[in-house]
């Protein structure tokens, strides 16, 4: 059995519209990127440099040095997630990857839900990325501690760091903001320089920890009797300091999501999502493992208060922890900027469905920039509203982080159970499915995996403990339950009052590919 194939001379670029049109839709945006830019995309959302380096402080403060073993669990779990995506990504090339999916395989309310949920995660996302400017850049000078005092450098939990935070975030969306409304071009040139630098220097770091190591792997042993505090005694201090692994291991599917302008997206997106998620794993693992095997006082209480950035100067000077540092606020810029970039095709697909209020100026494409502008602005003003929302609230930052990613964790699994439904009934893969990635005899086994992952990550990030929330405030500590429940309260209302009008309107179904002999 053989699938179609086009004509010998046919340029890329022309099949790659063609196949568009199947879906339904002409080409619009501009197909410019090759597999090193989708890669770029998925890798720099992920982005260790700017995970790793916010958030490692909360892990080894919740776990002590033992929590790095979340680290290869929340990355299997996300793996089966991405190798499910992979599949999909091989057979619906569209913008808007997690709704274009949903759409094809599950109901029209699911696929819309999940879209809905996924913009507005990857607006509070872009505000948490861009908040982690403060945990590094005014440890590198105090140029950028702006307001607040030298105490607060590095630190959102007090309220000169909280609102400096929100200073320098502003600056940096407004940055994406401006990129994407220029065109894709440029933002995918940046986002390249970028991933470069930040694989580069985080293979020097790696190299350069090694020589200075002092102890050896059994450190990863150590909880610093972290789970004391908890009923379920380690287990608990576990579970929260998963937290730090989940933040960093999603947005992968950035790589589908610009599959209409990427050449040859069927071939191209399905490795970006993987090779992007493992990379990432690799490096990041190492990068923590050998800095704790490297650091001079494994006890040092600021490895959980400043964290990464502790350990790199207290471990390789001055000079050498700021150059690592400023390597890390450079992935920060490229990581904000291919979520608010996720944000505004997820924006544009779904209003090139007509699924949006205002769909007819947010689907409308610039003839000179080729790029939806609409969406970049109000993404870039809804995320500087999230931001200014959180303005000198520093107990506001980690309701932040945690509801970013249970809005993405949960428009994840609306497209992983439905698709293990499909597979149970014997109705994936297609017929049609063709020579593009696929799972094979252990397709059900992965998406069951995927499913019971997302599921039970989902349940652990939006639990409301004081450990991650605090309890001086319960509407903090409720926050992430308070802030997911009002978005999907309001997304079923839209859906419920438009739902209609969008009955008869364009539905980019895929049409069935016929088998050749």
């Amino acid at each position: 059995m053989t699938t179609r194939s086009k004509p010998p001379n046919t340029p890329p670029e022309a099949a790659d519209s063609s196949e568009l049109a199947k879906f339904g839709y002409r080409q619009e945006l501009e197909r410019s990127l090759g597999g090193f830019s989708s890669f770029a995309a998925g890798f720099s959302y992920i982005s260790i440099m700017t995970g790793v380096f916010q958030l490692f402080f909360f892990g080894f403060g919740s776990g002590g040095p033992a929590f790095i073993w979340t680290w290869p669990i929340v990355f299997l779990g996300q793996l089966a997630v991405a190798l499910c995506f992979a599949e999909l990504a091989g057979q619906f090339p569209l913008a808007g990857s997690v709704y274009q999916w949903a759409k094809q395989i599950a109901k029209p309310a699911t696929s819309w839900m999940a879209g809905w949920i996924m913009i507005i995660g990857a607006i509070v996302t872009a505000g948490a990325v861009a908040v982690a400017y403060q945990i590094i850049l005014p440890q590198v000078s105090q140029v950028f501690q702006i307001v607040g005092s030298p105490s607060d450098a590095g630190l959102t939990s007090t309220p000169g760091g909280a609102k400096n935070a929100i200073l320098l975030a502003l600056g940096l969306v407004v940055f994406a903001t401006v990129v994407n409304v220029i065109g894709v071009r440029l933002m995918a040139k940046i986002n390249n320089f970028g991933v470069a630098v930040e694989l580069t220097a985080v293979i020097l770091l790696i190299i350069a920890l090694a020589v200075h190591i002092k102890r050896g792997p059994q450190v990863v042993f150590q909880t610093h009797d972290t789970g004391g505090g908890h009923s379920l005694g380690y287990l608990g201090a576990f579970l929260v300091a998963s937290l730090m692994s989940a933040y960093v291991f999603y947005g992968f599917d950035t790589a589908g999501s610009l599959a209409e302008e990427t050449t040859q997206p069927r071939k191209h997106a399905p490795r970006a999502i993987l090779r992007a998620i493992t990379a990432s794993f690799v490096v990041g693992g190492l990068v923590m493992l050998f800095g704790m095997m490297a650091v001079g006082n494994i006890n040092a209480e600021e490895l959980s208060t400043s964290g990464m950035p502790y350990l790199l100067k207290s471990t390789l000077g001055n000079g050498l922890g700021n150059a690592f540092l400023i390597c890390s606020a450079i992935a920060i810029t490229v990581c904000c900027l291919a979520v608010q970039t996720a944000a505004i095709r997820m924006t544009f697909a779904m209003a090139r469905d007509n699924r949006l209020p205002f769909s007819k100026a947010l689907s409308r494409v610039s003839p000179q920039s080729k790029t939806p502008i609409v969406p970049a602005l109000i993404t870039g003003a809804l995320t500087i509203g999230v931001l200014l929302i959180n303005l000198g609230n520093q107990r506001a930052f980690f309701v932040l982080t945690s509801t970013a990613i249970v809005l993405f964790y949960i428009p994840y699994l609306m497209v992983t159970g439905p698709m293990l439904l499909r597979r149970l009934r014997g109705q994936w893969p297609r017929p049609g499915h063709g020579p593009y990635f696929r799972l094979g005899r252990w397709g059900t086994l992965v998406n069951a995996i995927a499913v019971l992952y997302g599921a039970a990550m989902t349940v652990n990030l939006i639990w409301p403990r004081a450990e991650v929330y605090g309890d001086d405030h319960w509407y903090f500590q409720w926050g992430a339950v308070l802030v997911t429940g009002l978005i999907v309260v309001v997304g079923g209302v839209l859906l419920y009052v438009r739902r209609k009008r969008w009955a008869a309107t364009h539905t980019g179904q895929a049409v069935p590919e016929p088998l050749t002999p």
